[in-house]
């Protein structure tokens, strides 16, 4: 039988590696708003209609290498807590582990950080698909603060965010449910330390700290703990070997 019109799983798969790998170089390049099939395979000489046979529309793409990011980062940061958990560390020593590996991908990574954490792509809106890989960086955070907040580790804050709770349903699922008093707002302080944290790795993968601190390294790891003060999680420092 002459197969030879017809895509195996295999060329799929091929062609997805060789599109996506040649997309996070132009990444790089030209910014998530330079990516189209059309450059896609300029750059990796394929033609357009072979990309396109994997993502029709430069949307496609954008989706794709967003999940790849999120899940990629997520999992650095979910195989430095179970490495820490497994050397019987604090809440706080577990909260460094983690923010030093997502640090790590960020600064390896500098595209993909930029797509999934800098300035929103024209015309792009991210589809419901995104949002569990997504997740994956908050659920590690509230997993540490969760653990924290059950092991007596964390301390009682001096003041309750004011006013009724600001929280959607979805942020009080991931966490598993609202604390009692007087840890009733943890989640809403635990989310001041998830912005905090991209904030931070925004200002030192795009250089906004180089000319400002002498070690990039062990301000971040000072800054982690600071933030953490705000959820009354102690972070330790000293041992600055990321």
């Amino acid at each position: 039988m002459d197969d030879s019109g017809t895509r195996s799983a295999d060329d799929d798969s091929g062609a997805r590696e060789v599109i996506t790998t040649t997309a996070r170089q132009l990444l790089v390049k030209l910014g998530a708003g330079g990516l189209s099939p059309a450059a896609v395979a300029r750059e990796s000489g394929l033609s357009v209609s072979e990309v396109e046979a994997v993502f029709p529309h430069r949307d496609d793409l954008l989706t794709a290498l967003l999940i790849d990011a999120y899940n990629d980062s997520g999992a650095a940061m979910e195989e430095a807590d179970r490495a820490a958990l497994d050397a019987g560390a604090s809440a706080g020593a577990r909260l460094l582990a983690v923010t030093r590996a997502l640090r790590r991908w960020s600064f390896a990574y500098p595209g993909e950080f930029t797509l999934v954490y800098g300035s929103p792509v024209p015309d792009y809106h991210a589809p419901q698909e995104t949002v569990p890989p997504a997740s994956r960086t908050p659920a590690v955070l509230a997993g540490i603060v969760r653990s924290a907040l059950e092991a007596g580790e964390l301390t009682a804050p001096r003041r309750e965010v004011p006013g009724p709770p600001l929280l959607l349903p979805e942020a009080v699922h991931l966490f598993g449910g609202t604390p009692e008093a007087p840890f009733s707002d943890v989640i809403e302080r635990g989310i001041v330390l998830w912005s905090s944290l991209i904030g931070l790795l925004v200002f030192q993968v795009f250089s906004r700290t180089h000319d400002s601190v002498r070690d990039e390294a062990a301000f971040f790891d000072y800054a982690v703990a600071v933030a953490a003060e705000g959820i009354g999680l102690v972070v330790p420092l000293g041992d600055n070997t990321d």
